[in-house]
């Protein structure tokens, strides 16, 4: 199974309570910070709710 590196790009300072819960359970806290985690449709779903503050690649 594929892997995806997320990074987040953009603060979380004024985003709604949801994306932010999200982000963090996604482990991304900092701003600059890269977590891999595995592709799958919960991740996918994560990414997209939050896809205009992280950038995405395939490890």
């Amino acid at each position: 199974m594929a892997n995806l590196e997320i990074k987040l790009t953009r603060s979380l300072i004024g985003s709604k309570k949801g994306q932010i819960e999200t982000a963090k359970s996604l482990g991304l806290t900092k701003v600059n910070k890269t977590v891999v985690r595995p592709d799958n449709e919960a991740v996918r779903g994560m990414i997209n709710k939050i896809n205009h503050l992280v950038e995405v690649k395939e490890a």
